[in-house]
């Protein structure tokens, strides 16, 4: 898939859901304005209000906003990053925070407390019971909305995942991109088999818990970052600045968010999270920090650039396109962007300039090492 038609899928799916969405509402504030009220008098009855139930409830509740960071993962992909992306948080955030304030009334306006903690989709039923012979559109804006979000999230990940290989944090493969239609395609499959994994390995509500609490770890520790930048490089051009009591404030949350759940319900999936942040920093320090290489991984890298007709965008093309005019460079070579195939010869070259339809001019460099030029335009969206 490209980028053009992700955007294009995205803003439809999202067009939909908000339209879903917007009919609970109105289906809610229906039974309002009738005077029927009696759900919301009761609200917090028999909580327990222990340190590590108000985390987990501080985990569920967040978990369903934490698309707000996919925005800036793909920062070096929106035109002006410096004016759309505070634009897009500034106005987005506020938007769905108040969409999901009411339908949650709505919810709580038609069904009583039992109805909803006895429903496996809270939604569902409440569809059933206002929408009459319509309580289709319901669950299929959950629908929807579900594949909207995996969209969305699979799209910023990958992203990652590029950037991590191209600055030597991950194979460096994960840095190439498809020749024609410049999406990032092995981090793309990376992301999907850990998603079937993730699927496969344990219950919502266990990886619930440990994706919110290693995405806050991670969240404190970029915050420790901004903070620990903005006094030790002041000078730094920076495209868009926030207060510096907001990253502050996101880090003493982490913390307690960190702290609470360890020390008063050591869960398994809260262990789990730490094992696996240990996990990386032992691949961390011998791969990246000394640069250690294996010898066959050359021969990986080419092998993926065979298969998935993949090249690594030019450096220099990448620097040129990262003004606050045009779009950053995440999976987006420019006109011009050589990449090398490593251990292969001149036959299995002329395969991959021949499936990718004349897009990719083979240059030999040496015995060993061909040049891709790919003559492709830089998409605008």
């Amino acid at each position: 898939m490209s980028v053009k038609l992700y955007v294009k899928i995205q803003n439809l799916f999202s067009s939909l859901k908000v339209f879903a969405s917007m009919v609970i509402v109105v289906g809610g504030l229906y039974y309002l304005f009738q005077g029927k009220t009696e759900h919301l008098e009761k609200g917090f009855e028999g909580s327990t209000l222990t340190p590590n139930n108000i985390v987990i409830a501080i985990f569920n509740g967040l978990w369903a906003y934490d698309g707000w960071s996919s925005v800036t993962v793909v920062a070096e992909e929106i035109k002006r990053p410096g004016v759309n992306i505070p634009r897009s948080i500034l106005i987005g955030v506020p938007l769905v925070t108040g969409l999901y304030v009411f339908m949650n009334l709505s919810y709580m306006s038609v069904l009583s407390i039992d109805e909803m903690k006895g429903s496996a989709a809270v939604a569902v039923l409440f569809s059933e019971k206002v929408l009459g012979p319509f309580q289709f559109i319901v669950p299929l804006g959950v629908v929807l909305a579900t594949f909207g979000c995996a969209l969305s999230v699979q799209f910023g990940i990958t992203r990652l995942c590029y950037a991590a290989g191209r600055e030597g944090h991950m194979l460096q493969a994960f840095s190439f991109v498809h020749v024609k239609r410049l999406t990032p395609a092995p981090a793309v499959l990376l992301q999907g088999f850990l998603t079937c994994f993730c699927i496969l390995a344990g219950n919502i509500y266990s990886l619930l818990e440990f994706a919110s609490f290693l995405c806050w770890i991670f969240y404190g520790m970029a915050m420790a970052a901004l903070i620990l930048l903005r006094y030790t490089k002041p000078d730094v051009p920076r495209p868009y600045k926030v207060p510096l009591v907001i990253p502050i404030f996101v880090l003493i949350l982490s913390i307690v968010l960190f702290i609470t759940p360890i020390v008063y319900d050591p869960k398994p999936q809260f262990l789990n999270a730490i094992v696996f942040i240990g996990l990386g920093i032992l691949v961390y320090i011998p791969f990246v920090y000394y640069k250690y290489r294996m010898p066959y991984l050359e021969n990986i890298t080419y092998l993926i650039q065979v298969l998935l007709k993949v090249v690594p965008p030019e450096e220099t093309d990448q620097d040129s396109l990262g003004d606050t005019e045009s779009r950053g460079t995440a999976a987006s070579p420019s006109k011009h962007s050589m990449g090398k195939l490593t251990n292969g010869s001149a036959e299995n070259s002329t395969l991959l300039q021949t499936q990718s339809n004349g897009g990719v001019t083979i240059v030999p460099a040496s015995e060993s090492v061909y040049h891709v030029v790919v003559k492709t335009p830089s998409p605008r969206f």
